[in-house]
C-alpha cells in the first residue's frame, strides 16, 4: 500500500482499502497488516513487555495486542498535558469460528464444526466459496498467521427438497451451518490444520493452539451503474479501521496534540476482553505515553479533559425495500457522506458538543455529512463509543459509513463515504 495519496485520490483509496480487506480475513490479520504498513512508514513497533522510550514531538509508535492495534503520532510541542485525538474502531466481524476437534465426517462428506460468532446474517453465508484463516500458536508460544484458499462451503438444501425455502427458511445454527470441505476421501481425510500449518510455514505437529474462522474468498468489487458502490466483506468495520490508518499515515497532528488510532477486537461480542474496548488496552497505552511525558495525575486529568474520541463504526443506509424499518424523517443515504450517529438512550455517545466537533471536521475536509437515528420500534445496536467514554471519561462522538446488508458476508458501501470518513478523520487529527 502506498503511504501517499490515500487522502488525495479517491481511486487510490478504494484500491488500497480493497487490498486491505483481501489481506485481512480475520482481526489478527487486520491488526498485523496495519502494523506492517505503519512500520514501513516509520512508526516504531512497541512490545508491551519492553520499556518504552519517552514520547517527543514527531514520535510515531504502535503496539499490537492479539487482534487489536493502537497507533499514535505526536505533534510538535507535545507536553505532559497534551490532549489525545483518538479514532476508535474495531477489527472483528460476525461470522463462524472453528470449534475444537473441528473436523468430522457425515454421510461421506468431510465437514468442519463451527460456532457462530456475533450476529451474522446466516443466509448470506450459504453457497459461498469460503476459506479458513486465523492464528496458530506453536509449542514454543510463537504466533503464526495462516489462511487457506477456498476450501469450504455451507450448502443450502435444494428447493426440490424444501419447497418452503423461499417463504419460510429457518436455519438451525448447529445442524445447518457446518461447512463441507471434501467428499469421498476413502478414509484419508485432508486435515484442515495441515492446510493452515502449511500456509504458515510450520508443521501440523507444531500447533499447540488455534484461533481460526471462516471467511468469504470473493474479492471486493466495484459495482453499480456508475461503478461507485463497493461490495466487500467486513466493511463493518474495516471501513473505519482503514480510515484511521490512512489518516494517521498522511496527517500531521495539530501542534501540542497526539493523534491516535485504537482498533479493538471483539466489538461484535460486546468488547469484554483484554483486547476489546471494555478492556484495559487503551487506558494502559495512554498511561504509558503519559508517563513517558512525565505527566502527573493533575496533568493527565487536564489532558483527558481536552481530549476527544471519534468512535467510527459502520451504520445503516436507508434500505429502499424496507423503508418502514427506518426513521420516517431522518433518511441517511449511501453516497451522501459519513453519518453522525445519535441515540437518546446512549447506545451511541454523541451529544451536542460531539456533533459540533464532527461538523467542524467534515467542513474542514470538504466532506458532506448526514445523521442517523433509529426508528423507535427498531432498537439500534451499540459501538465502542459509550464504552470508551465510560472507561476513560474522554468526550466521544459516534460516526460511521452508511451500509446496506450490514452483517452479511458481503456488505455494500459508497466509495465517496468510504473516502469521506478518512478525510474527516485526517481533519480531526489536524485539529479541526
Amino acid at each position: 500500500m502506498s503511504q501517499r495519496g490515500l487522502l488525495d485520490d479517491l481511486e487510490v483509496y478504494i484500491s488500497a482499502i480493497s487490498d486491505y480487506v483481501i489481506a485481512s480475513p480475520t482481526s489478527y490479520h487486520a491488526a498485523r497488516i496495519a502494523a506492517a504498513h505503519l512500520a514501513a512508514a516509520g512508526f516504531e513497533v512497541h512490545e508491551e513487555s519492553d520499556e518504552w522510550r519517552p514520547l517527543v514531538g514527531g514520535s510515531r509508535g504502535l503496539v499490537v495486542r492479539d487482534g487489536a492495534i493502537i497507533a499514535w503520532r505526536a505533534g510538535a510541542g507535545v507536553s505532559a498535558s497534551s490532549p489525545v485525538r483518538i479514532l476508535g474502531a474495531h477489527t472483528d466481524s460476525p461470522g463462524f469460528v472453528l470449534k475444537p476437534h473441528a473436523q468430522f465426517e457425515a454421510a461421506g462428506w468431510e465437514q468442519l464444526a463451527v460456532e457462530v460468532y456475533g450476529g451474522p446474517l446466516l443466509t448470506s453465508w450459504l453457497d459461498r466459496d469460503l476459506g479458513v484463516a486465523g492464528r496458530l500458536v506453536d509449542r514454543a508460544g510463537q504466533e503464526h498467521l495462516a489462511r487457506t484458499g477456498a476450501i469450504a462451503r455451507i450448502p443450502q438444501l435444494a428447493i426440490h427438497l424444501d419447497r418452503e425455502a423461499n417463504t419460510a427458511l429457518t436455519l438451525d445454527r448447529q445442524r445447518h451451518t457446518q461447512p463441507i470441505i471434501a467428499a469421498d476421501t476413502d478414509g484419508e481425510p485432508v486435515s484442515v490444520l495441515s492446510l493452515l500449518a502449511a500456509s504458515a510455514g510450520i508443521s501440523e505437529a507444531a500447533i499447540a493452539g488455534v484461533d481460526a474462522r471462516l471467511f468469504d474468498t470473493q474479492k471486493p468489487e466495484l459495482i453499480g451503474a456508475n461503478s461507485d458502490l463497493l461490495a466487500a466483506g467486513r466493511m463493518d468495520n474495516l471501513s473505519s479501521t482503514f480510515a484511521g490508518l490512512a489518516a494517521i499515515l498522511e496527517t500531521e497532528p495539530a501542534e501540542g496534540t497526539i493523534a491516535m488510532v485504537a482498533a479493538f477486537d471483539h466489538e461484535e461480542l460486546g468488547s469484554n476482553t483484554r483486547s476489546g474496548a471494555s478492556g484495559p488496552f487503551l487506558e494502559e497505552v495512554l498511561a504509558r505515553i503519559g508517563a513517558g511525558l512525565g505527566a502527573s495525575v493533575e496533568e493527565r486529568a487536564r489532558a483527558f479533559s481536552n481530549s476527544w474520541c471519534i468512535s467510527a463504526d459502520a451504520g445503516h443506509s436507508i434500505h429502499p425495500n424496507y423503508q418502514e424499518k427506518h426513521d420516517p424523517r431522518v433518511r441517511p443515504l449511501a453516497g451522501r457522506g459519513p453519518m453522525l450517529k445519535i441515540n437518546a438512550n446512549q447506545r451511541y455517545a454523541t451529544d451536542a458538543h460531539g456533533a459540533a466537533l464532527w461538523a467542524r471536521a467534515c467542513e474542514a475536509a470538504g466532506v458532506p455529512s448526514q445523521e442517523f437515528v433509529s426508528n423507535n420500534t427498531v432498537p439500534c445496536g451499540s459501538t465502542i463509543g459509550p464504552l470508551t467514554a465510560t472507561r476513560l471519561g474522554i468526550r466521544t462522538v459516534d460516526v460511521g459509513v452508511p451500509l446496506l446488508s450490514m452483517h452479511s458476508a458481503r456488505e455494500l458501501a459508497h466509495v465517496r463515504d468510504l473516502h469521506g470518513i478518512a478525510l474527516a478523520t485526517g481533519a480531526f487529527f489536524a485539529g479541526a
